[in-house]
């Protein structure tokens, strides 16, 4: 393919939405240090309310230290923690009776950086989900500041296994955190068991409160920061937070889930919240291994009755599409295929590119060599696209001499020339867009396979030849310092994929060279592929393989199709053929030659003034 002036505005386009893809997932350090403040702020409060609570339990203990009371909610303010495990095929679940819910998870089937198994849940983070009651007239305690009695574990004949926590309370009144764990499932169900709820709550709402804190898995700890995002399922829709710090829900909430590259926690109400709100942010500070956090406040309409069950459901695990689609309820849209601007790309990756990947790794064990028959794949089916976008440029190329001498004839004069170079492209029968809409068809599958090889998470801790991780980037150097835009590595992957652009680029010099009096298509060639290699090198592995082995491919049709299928004489002979045929113009082509013949009217107007 020559390096026209159609394909070079190709490429400048791909270029152009790769760097606002990577702007619209990226927020830049002002943003992330203005959010953290905000943030900062919001947990300053909490942790101040929390500190009162605190402080009147301690109240409420040394009060009753003299005097032992088994009543009321002295005991569930004055206990002793106590941890129970659960076990199933997938994860190792840690509760703890104070506040009855996990305070640590495991997946068993995933290690982060560190080759320990990925910590869903980490005791080291603050992860809660709270809620108030009332502990006595005008008093009130967050549900997580009190002990439950001790675990009872009770193990089902279909293999499933309950956690029972039940909390110390006046007579009459009752709380029971319901846990229902089943084999090879990463989805809790957590059912709230209220009894007399009239005493318990105020304002008929139960208003939970949900702390998350997302802990590092991945090598590029900076990468799966920017990966993070919130997502939720209001009104039976999706939508999701990514550069935004906060959103309010006025509508009834199925679920709301925050999640980093390959993971998420999503909290599942089976009878919809009905309001609430939600703030977050990503961590900014290189020092820390926290990912993003977040606050939610989600309420529920307490239902009449001396007895009311909240249900609920929690997920703890991979953003893997077949466990999520399974689970319903739109989940699988928390992986991201294509989002917002990028939407149109979701079809492509469910439909085409997936069910050819799965096919591929039922019969092959190397990703590697997945994802290099998945390349030639996609190339098969765009090769169409591919031939038309060739041809177009090599009508262009045999017009090259006649577009040169018309240009020495018109001088500088760039509006006669457009129109001289428009009216000989009619004459001639060729598409001035030939080479570009070809190239513009292509780019939906680019950001396509761009989105699948962020988020599949089949790649994590796969090796292939010197990468460790296809999911990260591989390394064949690192710098001791960060280079801004770049990183403080070389990845090799990255550098092949950037090779191979500059090598179609000069390939595509030596079939057609540029206009040498346009700067821009004169360097474009050669600034492209360094453009690129900042692109590449921080990230996955398996994206740069794919575009190594997709300009390798390119490289290879580029000279089939130019030296053994285009026959050259017989472009001449059509070209002149359609010279000879009588014209008429397309509706385009007046539209735009009735717009140039305005302008030229209105410059010369100028000129005489």
């Amino acid at each position: 393919m020559g390096m026209d002036r159609n394909t070079v505005i190709g490429f400048v386009l791909l270029g152009v939405l790769l760097f606002l893809y990577l702007f619209i997932s990226t927020k830049n350090s002002q943003e992330f240090q203005k959010q953290k403040k905000q943030y900062d702020d919001s947990v300053a409060m909490v942790k101040a309310h929390q500190n009162a609570i605190v402080q009147s339990h301690d109240t409420v203990k040394n009060k009753t230290a003299a005097v032992i009371d088994t009543t009321g909610f002295n005991r569930a303010v004055g206990g002793t923690e106590q941890l129970l495990t659960v076990e199933n095929d997938v994860m190792r679940i840690v509760f703890t009776n104070k506040g009855a819910q996990p305070k640590k998870i495991e997946l068993k089937k995933f290690n982060a950086y560190d080759s320990a198994p990925v910590k869903i849940i980490d005791p080291s983070a603050d992860n809660h989900i709270s809620y108030a009651i009332n502990t006595a007239q005008n008093q009130s305690a967050q549900i997580t500041d009190l002990f439950f009695s001790e675990g009872k574990l009770t193990k089902n004949a279909d293999g499933s296994q309950t956690v029972d926590f039940r909390l110390p309370t006046p007579d009459g009144e009752s709380i029971i955190h319901h846990y229902t764990i089943r084999p090879n499932d990463y989805m809790i169900d957590w059912e709230v068991q209220v009894a007399n709820p009239s005493k318990l709550f105020t304002g008929n709402n139960l208003n939970l409160t949900w702390h998350a804190e997302l802990m590092r898995a991945q090598q590029g700890v900076a990468y799966e920061k920017r990966q993070s995002s919130v997502s939720f399922y209001e009104d039976n829709n999706f939508d999701y937070i990514s550069r935004k710090t906060d959103v309010s829900f006025e509508k009834p909430v199925q679920w709301l889930a925050i999640s980093q590259q390959f993971f998420n926690i999503t909290l599942v109400a089976k009878d919809n919240f009905n309001s609430g709100a939600v703030r977050w942010a990503r961590e900014v500070s290189d020092s820390t291994n926290t990912v993003a956090r977040m606050d939610a406040t989600l309420q529920s309409k307490i239902p009449s009755g001396s007895s009311v069950v909240f249900p609920f459901q929690v997920y703890y695990g991979p953003n893997d599409y077949t466990i999520l689609k399974k689970q319903g309820k739109g989940l699988d849209k928390v992986i991201d295929l294509g989002r917002g601007f990028y939407s149109f790309v979701r079809p492509i990756n469910v439909y085409v590119v997936m069910p050819v990947f799965d096919f591929f790794k039922n019969f092959i064990a190397s990703y590697g060599i997945v994802i290099m028959l998945l390349t030639i794949v996609i190339r098969l089916i765009t090769s169409p696209l591919v031939y038309s976008s060739y041809l177009s440029g090599a009508k262009m190329k045999a017009l090259r001499p006649e577009i040169d001498e018309m240009k020495k004839r018109v001088g500088p004069d760039q509006q006669r020339a457009s129109m001289e170079q428009m009216k000989l492209f009619r004459e001639a029968g060729v598409n001035p867009l030939g080479g570009c809409i070809p190239a513009l068809l292509q780019i939906p599958i680019f950001f396509a396979l761009f989105s699948f090889f962020n988020s599949s998470i089949e790649l994590r801790n796969q090796a292939f030849l010197w990468s460790k991780d296809l999911s990260a980037y591989d390394s064949i150097a690192h710098f001791g310092f960060s280079i801004p835009l770049f990183g403080d590595h070389l990845s090799l992957f990255g550098l092949l994929a950037s090779a191979t652009n500059f090598v179609i680029s000069l390939y595509g010099i030596s079939m057609t060279p540029p206009d040498q009096n346009n700067p821009a298509m004169k360097y474009m060639p050669y600034l492209m592929p360094i453009m690129f290699l900042f692109f590449f090198n921080s990230l996955p592995s398996a994206l740069t393989w794919y575009y190594t082995i997709s300009n390798i491919i390119t490289l290879i049709l580029q000279f089939v199709i130019q030296n053994y299928i285009i026959d050259h004489d017989k472009i001449l002979a059509k070209l002149q053929a359609n010279r000879n045929k009588p014209k008429t113009k397309a509706k385009w082509q007046e539209r735009f030659e009735q717009m140039q013949e305005s302008q030229k009217k209105v410059q010369q107007l100028k000129n005489k003034k």
